[in-house]
């Protein structure tokens, strides 16, 4: 049976490559002057991980400036990962192994390629390895490949996830770079941890009905269990905050990405994402293992959640809103951790009459949404939103998308105008190949 993460649009490419001086359709905008990476999980040829999640790490770059589309390289994050060392050793897990293919940002001038359950790796800006970064030796477990950064004091919050004691540690890294804080989270337990959330004065976790199952030799040892508790754990920012986390139970399900989470006028904490059931998740799982009975996409059943925390009631209550195959829900990174407006996301086939991978965008402020379709055998990347030069709104700006072309075997990078996905994109960049399907990454502006 073929691997479905080796074939269509994730087929892994083989090689390495350099292209300048790329071909644009329309204008890109002058504020659109930095690097476009994202990460990708692509074994080396002959290489048949047993989980999607197992691909060794690379990262696609693609780099504007004044106008013009300088280049597009691809580079494999060279971790003894990609040589096959193993990830469990007789004294543990050893943190330098890493996939390093979920995610990519940088933060305190470091570029760092992220994958859950290792270090860091950190990266040049023309994408070759320096190697496992540690800060300064501080940090001595695991890092999310979710980390969050605080759009006001440019701090940047993570998490380790165990399925082992300490279940969970929370860090946090000042806007130096530097690692100032890390706290154990009392009550936490094996739930599978993916992603997370931050608000204004508040670190927020959430521990759905996946976590840790020895049985499960992918590879990837978490199953789903209907006697896992689901919670939302609440943290207060700072000092001594770890004391006083509070757990609130919500109803089964799985939230593996959330586009973000404020403090209402009430007082209380909303946080917004996605979730699955059990169903939708053992069809997903499938898809990443290879399994029989699987959904035809990496994501089934996927919808919007919204989860409503009230702290002085001591309740949390959960509502769906939308019926749409969604993943990978995004924002314009300035509202992180305060109430924004619009929100952007992938919607995949499934048998709501969509026809084609669609990017969503909705209105929350009206129950809007949009639909982009971008055509049969097209697959966009998550949508990365970049504010315009005279941005007066918040939805003022830029989604970057990149989208996989099995028709014509190629791939290009739209900048739509997040203002009306309807649009006529602002500018098209033609890759020199195209592209595997990918799973997170950034806007990296140059400095000012």
């Amino acid at each position: 049976m073929n691997k479905p993460y080796l074939t269509g649009h994730y087929t892994p490419v083989t090689d390495e490559v350099t292209a300048t001086s790329l071909v644009v359709e329309g204008t890109l905008p002058a504020e659109l002057t930095g690097r476009l990476l994202r990460a990708s999980h692509n074994p080396k040829p002959g290489v048949v991980p047993t989980h999607w999640f197992k691909g060794s790490g690379m990262v696609h770059g693609i780099r504007l400036r004044d106008g013009n589309a300088e280049w597009y390289r691809n580079r494999w994050v060279r971790t003894p990962a990609l040589d096959g060392a193993p990830y469990i050793t007789e004294q543990g897990p050893d943190f330098r192994v890493s996939t390093a293919g979920t995610h990519v940002i940088e933060h305190g001038g470091r570029l760092l390629a992220l994958c859950e359950s290792a270090l860091p790796y950190e990266l040049t800006p023309e994408l070759d390895t320096i190697g496992a970064y540690d800060f300064g030796g501080r940090l001595h477990s695991s890092m999310t490949a979710h980390p969050k950064e605080n759009p006001v004091t440019g701090e940047l919050h993570f998490f380790a996830s165990s399925p082992f004691p300490p279940f969970l540690t929370h860090h946090v890294v000042g806007a130096d770079g530097a690692l100032v804080q890390s706290q154990e989270i009392p009550g936490a337990s094996a739930a599978l941890k993916h992603d997370f959330a931050i608000t204004e004065h508040h670190v927020v976790f959430l521990e759905g009905s996946v976590t840790f199952d020895p049985t499960e030799h992918s590879g990837i040892p978490y199953a789903w269990s209907d006697a896992q508790r689901c919670r939302i754990g609440v943290l207060p920012q700072g000092d001594g905050g770890a004391a006083e986390v509070r757990w609130f139970d919500i109803e089964a399900g799985f939230g593996m990405h959330f586009a973000n989470a404020y403090e209402d006028v009430l007082g209380r904490i909303v946080i917004e994402g996605v979730t699955v059931d059990r169903d939708g998740w053992q069809r997903s799982w499938n898809w990443w293992v290879g399994a029989p009975g699987r959904g035809a996409e990496p994501v089934a059943g996927s919808t919007g959640r919204r989860w409503v925390v009230d702290p002085g009631a001591g309740t949390a209550r959960e509502e769906r809103t939308d019926d749409l195959n969604v993943e990978f829900p995004t924002i314009n990174e300035t509202r992180l951790g305060r109430v924004h407006r619009y929100q952007y996301a992938l919607a995949f086939p499934d048998d709501q009459g969509i026809g084609n991978h669609t990017l969503v965008k909705y209105d929350r402020a009206t129950g809007e949404r949009w639909l982009r379709p971008v055509g049969v055998g097209q697959l966009p990347s998550e949508a990365v939103f970049v504010g315009a030069a005279d941005a007066v709104d918040e939805d003022h700006g830029y989604l970057l998308t990149v989208v996989s072309d099995l028709i014509s075997d190629e791939s290009r990078l739209l900048v739509l105008d997040a203002r009306d996905l309807t649009a006529t994109p602002v500018a098209t960049v033609h890759l020199p190949r195209r592209v595997p399907a990918m799973i997170h990454g950034s806007w990296i502006p140059d400095p000012n």
